[in-house]
């Protein structure tokens, strides 16, 4: 059993404030978390979700003259 529950789309997309749409296209393009698909149900492991967002690009930071 996993130390954290499962994210479902809904609540993916409530924690990252986007649209249950932006999700499911994230995953259609592969652009998004990985997911788990079980059954017809998909679900994000938070670990995976966590790691993605670290992955992301990031600005804001100051220049280096």
């Amino acid at each position: 059993m996993p130390d954290k529950p499962l994210l479902d789309e809904k609540q993916l997309a409530s924690a990252l404030n986007i649209s249950v749409a932006s999700a499911r296209r994230w995953r259609l393009l592969r652009e998004g978390p990985r997911f788990l698909k079980i059954g017809a149900s998909v679900r994000y492991r938070p670990e995976d979700v966590d790691a993605w967002l670290k992955s992301r690009p990031s600005g804001g930071e100051p220049r280096v003259e």
